[in-house]
This record gives C-alpha cells, structure tokens and sequence, in this order.
C-alpha cells in the first residue's frame, strides 16, 4: 500500500511499479499442447528397400487418424515401424514429446503405443477372458469396461478365441489393446476379411475409444467412407508417398480429392 496522502494521488510509475511482470508458462502449464503422437520424417521400410517416405503425423489426445491408400501402398510397414516391429531407416516417433527407439517394440509399448495387427494374433486356445486378463495393464481398462465397449462379448467370455466368429476376434483384439492402458492405439485393417454390416458397427467403437479415453487412433482402413466417418484427420499414401494430408471431413466432402491423389494428381485441398 502507498504512503502518500489520500488527497495526494499515485504517481503512473508507483502504479506501474506494483504490477507484477508476467512469468513464463512453467512446463507442467504447456504441457497440453505437446502432442500425444508425432512422427518427424519417418521413412520406412525392409534393409535398404524403402517402402514409405518422410511422414509427418501431429495428434492432440482423443484424434483419430485415418490412413488411406490402395494395396500396396506401405501402409502396414508405416504402423508396424512406428510400433517398433521394424527399424526406421530415417525419422522419429515420439509419444508425448519422448522420442521412441528405433525397433524397439516392448519398450514403445511401454511408453503407450499398442499395435492392433491385421492378423489380430490372439491366443486362440485361451478364452476371451484369459486373453484380456494376460493383457491386462495397470491403469487400463478392466474386462468389464471393455465388454461396455463390445457388449457382444459378454456372453462369450469363457469361449476360446479360436471359436469364436472373426467380427467377434476383432473385437478382442481391440479390447486387449484397450487394456494394455495405450496412449496411441494402432489399428491395421480392422475391417479386413469381416462382412460389410459388422464393419458398421464396429468403426464407430473407434470414435468412442478416442472420445471417452483420450486415446490417440491411427487407423488404416480400405472402407474410406467409413473411416471418414469417424476420423479427425486423413492421411493418403500412394506408392510409399504421402499424397494427401487434410482433415477427414474435408475429404469427404470433396471425394474428388481422393481419387486424384490415387490416380497421382496434384489438386489441392480446397480452401
């Protein structure tokens, strides 16, 4: 408080003077804006055969990625590097800002980041409920969450894996990764050898997993649309070259785009 006067108003440097300069934002306040998955020019492939080039991925939590692109196209080799099943030949991923080993795949699940193959590699002798309990990690989602989040499984829990329908073993396989408490949940071809209405249902459970846990979703999928549906953002590669990078609604609403960037165009995204 000034000593001056009451009649006698402050000076503007003594009320300067009493403002407190402003601090820099400590690392715990800005910690929110580093991203829960990044990739930096990540180039993958087999020995010295390059399969895919220079990708760039930023995700917030609770983003859904779609990667698209025909057969062929390096996509699975790009999920199966940045989970460490294969070493980078150039590029980082990072997970929170921590850079990640090049194949290192026990240590990058360890830091969060859960592969779903597209072979799903469940143990198909153990039951559903052994597949999940085995899997189960600190933090994660209990067997109970996770049949909230594929209630068709309830009654299929003392049921071995290997006997159960495959739209029934893909929902394991994601419900197991679910417990495994990931950060960034890798999906490669959810969607592969199931029929077209149980792809239906079980796309939109990956806008619920983002949504309600945080998770980061990268999805590689040959039913576009669907995936459009619930995804954030789109990535396009062609032939190992990401040709498309754009938000997923934009996509979908401007399917030209798509087809150009297969068919090796260089439209742009419309503003």
């Amino acid at each position: 408080m000034s000593n001056l006067p009451e009649d006698q108003p402050e000076s503007a440097e003594a009320v300067e003077a009493e403002v407190p300069s402003p601090r820099p934002a400590s690392a715990a306040e800005t910690s929110s804006e580093v991203p829960v998955l990044e990739t930096r020019g990540l180039t993958a492939g087999y020995g010295s055969v390059t399969v895919v080039r220079d990708v760039n991925v930023s995700l917030a939590a609770g983003k859904v990625l779609a990667v698209l692109g025909p057969n062929g196209a390096g996509k699975t080799t790009l999920l199966s590097t940045m989970a460490g099943l294969l070493p980078r030949i150039g590029g980082e991923v990072l997970i929170g800002g921590s850079a990640l080993a090049s194949a290192r795949p026990a240590a990058a699940n360890r830091a969060g980041l859960v592969l779903v193959a597209d072979d799903r590699a469940l143990f198909t002798r153990l039951t559903i409920k052994e597949n999940l309990q085995v899997a189960h990690r600190s933090g994660g989602l209990s067997v109970d969450d996770a049949m909230e989040m594929f209630p068709a499984l309830k009654k299929r829990l003392k049921v071995s894996a290997g006997a159960v329908s495959g739209g029934e073993q893909q929902m394991l396989a994601v419900a197991r990764a679910l417990v495994q408490k990931p950060k960034v949940l890798l999906i490669d071809e959810m969607s592969m050898g199931l029929a077209p209405v149980i792809v239906e249902e079980l796309l939109p459970v990956v806008r619920r997993i983002a949504d309600e846990t945080g998770t980061v979703v990268v999805l590689v999928e040959q039913h576009v649309h669907l995936a459009l549906e619930v995804a954030d953002e789109a990535l396009v590669v062609v032939h190992g070259n990401v040709k498309l990078s754009t938000s997923a609604k934009e996509l979908a609403t401007h399917p030209e785009l798509l087809e150009a960037a297969y068919l090796g165009g260089d439209e742009a995204v419309p503003a």
